[in-house]
């Protein structure tokens, strides 16, 4: 199986440490880390990448000390090792261009304003999980446990009808 990573990135790490707490439950199978900043997170994708894993999805604050949010999304977006991670923007100061910009070039997969509730950012990455292993995974079937598994089961249901017989 292969390794996927969810990063979080925050540099208020009461923050930082919530949403770790809010999604701890999708590991196993993916491995959960956390970045108190743009370089931090660069250094933990590159690690994780040179050991064979690859980012699945990236939870970033959008307002950082030394680079926006946003901007570090749109640089994973036209990175070819990360383009295909789900990106969502956690934070309660974007305005309206910024986040137009995350939409446009850092192909933003969703947004959500602080405050949040467990349950709906749980939700929310349960759900962009899901369709990161449905369109990038071979083997998308262990991760139906912690993800929507009724979603999987039926795609590989469907997709195994689809394959052509021998």
């Amino acid at each position: 199986m292969e390794q996927l990573l969810i990063l979080c990135v925050d540099d208020e790490r009461e923050v930082l440490d919530s949403v770790l707490s809010d999604i701890a439950s999708l590991s196993p199978p993916f491995t959960i880390d956390g970045a108190e900043s743009v370089a931090e997170a660069r250094e933990v994708i590159s690690e994780f990448e040179a050991q064979g894993g690859k980012l699945a999805l990236i939870l970033a604050d959008h307002i950082m000390p030394d680079e926006l949010g946003i901007d570090f999304l749109i640089d994973l977006n036209h990175s070819s090792n990360n383009e295909t991670a789900q990106k969502i923007l956690l934070t309660g100061q974007a305005g309206l261009h910024d986040t137009i910009e995350a939409i446009n070039r850092g192909g933003l997969n969703y947004y959500l304003a602080k405050p949040w509730s467990a349950e709906e950012l749980l939700s929310i990455v349960k759900e962009k999980l899901t369709d990161y292993v449905l369109s990038y995974s071979d083997n998308p079937m262990p991760y139906a446990q912690v993800l929507d598994g009724e979603r999987i089961f039926s795609h590989m249901s469907q997709h195994r009808l689809e394959m052509p017989k021998t």
